[in-house]
Formats: C-alpha cells, structure tokens, sequence
C-alpha cells in the first residue's frame, strides 16, 4: 500500500522537476546579450548583412547571429523559434507566417528588382520580353531541346523561388505538373542565390536573380541582364519578430529594438548608398512611408518606432 501511495508523489516530483528544466533552459535560450537572425540568402550574399550586423553591434553590445537560408527554410527556423527575428522577401509566405501566429512587429525597410539574366547570345531570344513571355518561350524552348536553352532554379522554397513560381503561373504553367522534372532544360539546385547564380553561369543557362546579388557576382559572371522591367520583378523585403506567446525562448525586446534601428533614417540612409560607389548603383532602395503602405509595396508600415503587435 505504502508503495501505492509515493508513487504518484514521485511522478508528480518528476514532472514538477522536468517543467522547472524547461524553464531554465526557456531562460537561459532568450539570452539579452544575443540575437538570433535568419536571413534571406541574398541580403547575406550581396555583404549588406555583414555591415548591418557590425554596425547593430556596435550601437546595441549585443552579438548578433545570423543564419542564412531561403526564406522558406528561414520561416521555418523561426516557426521552432531558433532565431528571434527574421529578414525575408516572400510576401506570401510572410503572410501566412503571421497569421498563424508566429510573425509580429512586421516592417518593411527596403526593395529592389528580380532579373531573369543568362548567356549574351540569348538563344531563347528572351531580351526585353515581359517576365511571364520569357518564361514562357524558355519552357517552349526547353522542352523542344533548343540547343543551347537551360533555365536554373533555386528549387528551395526562397523568396527567389517562390517569385518564380509566381512567374510560371502568370505564364500559363502549373509548376509542379508542367514545368518540375520536365526535362533535362530544368535545374533545380536547392542553394542560395550565389550558387545558383555561379551554376547557371557554367551551364550558360538563363535564371531569375534579385538585382543586389546579381551585382555582387557580375565580376564571376558572363550572364548578362536580359529581362529588368514588370511587376513581377519588384522584390520587396520585411524584418518580422517571431511571436514569444508561441516561443517564449525569443528574445523579442532586442528584436524589435532591431527592428526599430533597421527602418531608422540613419539605418536607411546606408541601405540606400550600399554597393553605390563598387556598382555605379544601391543594391537596396530603402522604403519610406507613404509609398511603403502603397501598391506594389502594400506593407504594414515602414516606420522606426511603430510597433504591431499583429500584420
């Protein structure tokens, strides 16, 4: 009988032991003096993230960590609450992030434009097309074996992949059905922009590419740019903090302190000159309000020292 009753006194200690575990280590995860980013690829690749990260150390004194994924996978990160905030470009994929709960404080702070670049001879004769033509005569092409016509994919659920999924609808294709494993003409590589771009430079393939990244490799590149103009090709990115009702581990003060320095004016004013004197150009445009909250941007806002609690 005795050993009946401490029994379930001792399941309880158990469990009683376990939750104060989770606690600490709940605590010890949502570390002040660190903040965790996950980025889209091509804010990391074109070298904005790493001025950015020593600058936000500088003014704030915390260490900052940044993974760089795809958006998808970036989301992803965050949805299990590994990072405190996220950089992304997928507004789609934003949305549905905040409205299952875990996105909040969402600001845009900066856009540029997608390209479809590849070789200078063009052999899907592509120059100057709308995105959803070009598309369409590459698939043409390509699935009639035109010597010469290859299109390389990111193939990993980014914002770069998503936009040109977008594009292929806009073309007339259902992508997984008409264009995913139909033929030889298709790549997909599953890595970031930088890869992807250096990939179908050996292939002498055509790809879409955000602008930044594009002119961060010109220099490793013999693709030029053939297609820059269409809505399809505005390339709009946000910071969003991840929800600490869903993952009480983040450390959402200095996310949203972050997100507060990004759309500052002062922060803004180096996005808008970064790669100007190695470019001839920005490869970000900072976003101000009004235009932010207009279409095609359509952002919550892109104000320092606006907080939302929801989208």
């Amino acid at each position: 009988m005795r050993s009946r009753t401490w029994m379930p006194i001792l399941g309880i200690m158990v469990v009683l032991l376990a939750a104060c575990a989770v606690s600490v280590t709940a605590q010890q995860a949502a570390n002040p003096g660190v903040l965790r980013i996950a980025t889209t690829t091509s804010l990391y690749d074109t070298g904005l993230l790493d001025n950015l990260e020593d600058m936000y150390e500088n003014v704030s004194g915390v260490d900052v960590q940044i993974t760089a994924q795809g958006t998808g996978q970036a989301l992803d990160t965050a949805r299990r609450g590994d990072v405190d905030l996220v950089l992304v470009h997928s507004p789609g994929l934003e949305q549905e992030f905040i409205d299952q709960g875990y996105g909040i404080n969402p600001h845009c702070f900066a856009y540029n434009n997608f390209l479809i670049v590849g070789p200078d001879s063009d052999p899907a004769k592509i120059k100057n097309m709308t995105p959803e033509e070009a598309f369409k005569t590459i698939a043409i092409a390509g699935m009639n074996d035109t010597p010469g016509v290859a299109f390389v994919s990111r193939g990993d659920n980014s914002g770069t992949h998503n936009r040109e999924q977008q594009i292929w609808k806009a073309a007339g294709y259902n992508y997984t059905t008409d264009i995913q494993d139909s033929g030889d003409w298709y790549v997909e590589t599953g890595s970031g922009m930088g890869e992807t771009l250096t990939i179908a430079n050996q292939k002498e393939a055509y790809t879409l590419s955000d602008i930044g990244t594009y002119l961060a490799f010109k220099s490793q590149l013999n693709l030029v740019q053939l297609v820059t103009e269409g809505g399809e090709l505005m390339n709009r990115y946000s910071a969003i903090a991840v929800n600490p009702e869903k993952n009480p581990n983040v450390n959402i003060d200095e996310a949203n302190r972050f997100i507060d320095w990004i759309t500052s004016n002062e922060t803004k004013e180096f996005i808008g000159n970064f790669g100007v004197a190695e470019f001839g150009q920005p490869l970000f445009v900072p976003l101000y309000p009004p235009e932010c909250s207009q279409p095609p941007f359509n952002c919550t806002t892109c104000s320092s020292g606006e907080v939302n609690a929801t989208a």
